[in-house]
């Protein structure tokens, strides 16, 4: 059984908590089955963590501001760069055709954002693993759990899906052919894209939201 943090970590992962909801320390134990006491360590892990932050008394899901996307993106793009060009070199004939078998699966979800987020998030957790470096894999876990506190998902832009599973399929295809160079650009080109993406949704919206 998941323990409070990893409970509450993936409430927060999945969406069921979004940046700006307020978390209740009793309604958090009653909704997970588990006493107050490892709910409270786990908040106060998580906001040690800036997952959370408070708000007076309160504890609520933290939001990224613009700066905070920008440096999130650039750590990430670097880390992910370095785990496809380590894919490359070490990954078995296994784990290239588990990765070939994700893209083409993905397809299969194509219009459905959430399920895509969700299919994204474990194909490049396939990719980190794949590297083959152990703390590789543990820092860029710690920056996928932050980007759990953007509110929505790159991949609702329109055709940005389609375009992702053709970014994926060229990573793909770079680290089966062993060429490191080539995994590592293909890595960071998706990572530019998803990043130039968020921000055009995000200019959207605040038009939106001013309108």
């Amino acid at each position: 059984m998941k323990d409070a943090y990893s409970l509450i970590l993936s409430a927060i992962d999945n969406g069921i908590y979004r940046p700006g909801d307020r978390l209740v320390e009793s309604e958090l134990a009653e909704r997970f089955g588990v006493s107050r006491t490892p709910v409270r360590e786990a908040l106060q892990r998580l906001e040690t963590q800036s997952m959370l932050k408070r708000d007076g008394r309160s504890l609520i899901v933290a939001t990224l501001d613009h700066n905070q996307l920008a440096e999130l993106y650039t750590v990430r793009a670097e880390l992910e760069a370095l785990a496809a060009r380590l894919a490359a070199r070490h990954a078995t004939p296994e784990e290239v055709r588990v990765l070939a078998g994700m893209v083409e699966d993905d397809r299969a979800i194509l219009g459905d954002p959430q399920a895509l987020a969700r299919a994204n998030r474990r194909f490049h957790h396939q990719i980190h693993l794949a590297s083959h470096n152990r703390y590789l894999v543990q820092q860029l876990d710690l920056v996928h759990r932050s980007m759990a506190l953007m509110a929505r998902t790159s991949l609702a832009a329109q055709g940005r899906d389609v375009v992702t599973l053709d970014e994926h399929q060229a990573i793909v295809e770079a680290i089966a052919a062993h060429d490191g160079p080539a995994a590592e650009q293909a890595l960071r080109h998706h990572i530019s894209m998803a990043f130039e993406t968020r921000l055009k949704e995000e200019a959207r919206l605040a038009d939106e939201d001013e309108g």
